[in-house]
């Protein structure tokens, strides 16, 4: 198939690695991957804080982006980005009295997809390990998004996949479906309360002793990722804080290419990790 590679504006700028690896998996499957070079923000940001007329361009060049490529399906490595295509986009369209373009944009949030859910729904794949190759011996607290999980659907599609690689166990975090605290400007809106919630996130992350912190959101795991920083650097007691890796990283991590996480932890920014 021709899949669009989504990525993300926080991917493309912050972890490019993310998109490599997801490129990776795909290409591993068969798949032919292309990147629609016009794409941008998807708008979430506006959206969220209210600026539907600002959003409004955004969208359309999103819509646009993707109509001027030649895809099967397209895939994004965030929950978050694909959930605002189907649940924003349209209506956006239409508070600005834009019917045509909100039906485009249907049609491409219809046919766009978190990795995790393009893998186990249209690929197929239950055996990461079988069937990616994948392969990764650490312990791994996963973490599910807030979108991933109440507007996508996700279930335990990510958790099983995880699951499924090679080497890997997987830890529980107590209270595992509360919010990071992240919630995009409103971590910038409520920085009190945005803190307070990552630091009984990562109270529960560093409890489970696990290696790694995995999710499929990197905006959350850059949230994440700052709070266990932060324990390190201020509780030497806790000093073996894991590291947070975007769960694409670790599917495309196998024997030949094994991705090595540092004895100490670090966070998901490109370098840290390889």
């Amino acid at each position: 198939m021709k899949i669009a590679l989504f990525a993300t504006c926080i991917v493309d700028a912050m972890y490019p690695e993310v998109a490599i690896a997801t490129t990776r998996i795909l290409e591993r499957l068969g798949h032919t991957v292309t990147f629609p070079e016009r794409q941008a923000c998807c708008g979430q940001m506006h959206i969220n804080s209210g600026k539907f007329h600002d959003a409004y361009p955004v969208v359309r060049n999103h819509v646009v982006a993707f109509e001027d490529a030649d895809w099967d399906y397209a895939v994004a490595p965030s929950g978050s980005c694909v959930a605002s295509l189907g649940h924003q986009h349209p209506m956006i369209a239409r508070y600005n009295d834009d019917e045509s373009l909100a039906g485009r944009a249907a049609d491409i949030a219809d046919r766009t997809y978190e990795l995790c859910h393009f893998l186990t729904d249209v690929c197929g794949i239950s055996d990461a390990a079988k069937e990616l190759g994948s392969y990764f011996p650490h312990t791994v607290a996963y973490h599910p998004s807030c979108h991933g999980m109440r507007i996508l659907r996700l279930g335990d599609r990510q958790r099983d996949l995880l699951s499924s690689v090679e080497g890997l166990e997987l830890l529980e975090i107590q209270n595992e479906s509360e919010c990071c605290g992240f919630g995009g400007t409103f971590a910038v809106k409520n920085p009190a309360i945005s803190a307070a919630m990552l630091g009984d996130k990562t109270e529960a992350i560093v409890s489970t002793n696990a290696e790694v912190c995995a999710g499929g959101d990197v905006s959350c795991l850059m949230h994440i990722g700052g709070g266990l920083s932060r324990t390190r650097r201020l509780i030497p007691a806790e000093s073996n804080a894991p590291a947070a890796v975007h769960l694409a990283r670790i599917l495309a991590s196998t024997k030949d290419e094994p991705l090595a996480v540092p004895a100490e932890g670090a966070t998901v920014t490109g370098g840290a990790l390889r």
